[in-house]
């Protein structure tokens, strides 16, 4: 599926859920100076043609403050800074929290990447250390398979259980 296509489908498939207008082009970039990265372009696009937050399997955390809240941040820059921001000692630079899946579980973007690459976030596996994993999926490929309905709900199949030998705080 093209970039163009995607689009496409994604704004057919949450119509009807009275998500938010598309934020502003100068959201985007306010944002992108936040992360010290430029926002990879697919997730440009959502966030400029189809809505400011709430698209997707777990519903992406708005670009700015709205009236909806799809998590307990009310948009993606609180939620950045509630991992550390720029100064994370917990991610990489350069990876952004996206969707909350609840149970302190998110699903994350790399800033770093120009398709997005999607990373896990799951601290209940083992530890903080080892919460983040990437899923080797493109952001296209993740939003082509919620379309289709083939998303994971979670935990991602192939991520290791958690190792009982982990002592890492």
């Amino acid at each position: 599926m093209t970039d163009d296509e995607l689009v496409l489908a994604v704004r057919s498939h949450v119509a009807g859920r009275g998500l938010p207008a598309p934020a502003s082009a100068e959201d985007v970039t306010a944002f992108e100076r936040v992360v010290g990265h430029p926002m990879p372009g697919l997730l440009k696009r959502m966030y400029l043609e189809v809505a400011n937050g709430g698209f997707g399997p777990w519903r992406v955390v708005s670009l700015t403050e709205t009236d909806d809240w799809f998590s307990d941040r009310a948009d993606i820059t609180m939620a950045y800074q509630a991992f550390g921001g720029a100064e994370s000692d917990v991610l990489p630079s350069g990876l952004v929290p996206l969707m909350d899946r609840g149970c302190a579980m998110w699903a994350l973007i790399d800033f770093r990447t120009a398709d997005g690459q999607m990373w896990d976030w799951d601290p209940n596996l083992c530890c903080i250390r080892h919460a983040p994993e990437p899923l080797g999926q493109s952001l296209a490929q993740w939003l082509t398979d919620w379309v289709r309905g083939e998303s994971h709900a979670g935990p991602y199949p192939h991520r290791a259980p958690a190792d009982s030998a982990c002592h890492n705080p």
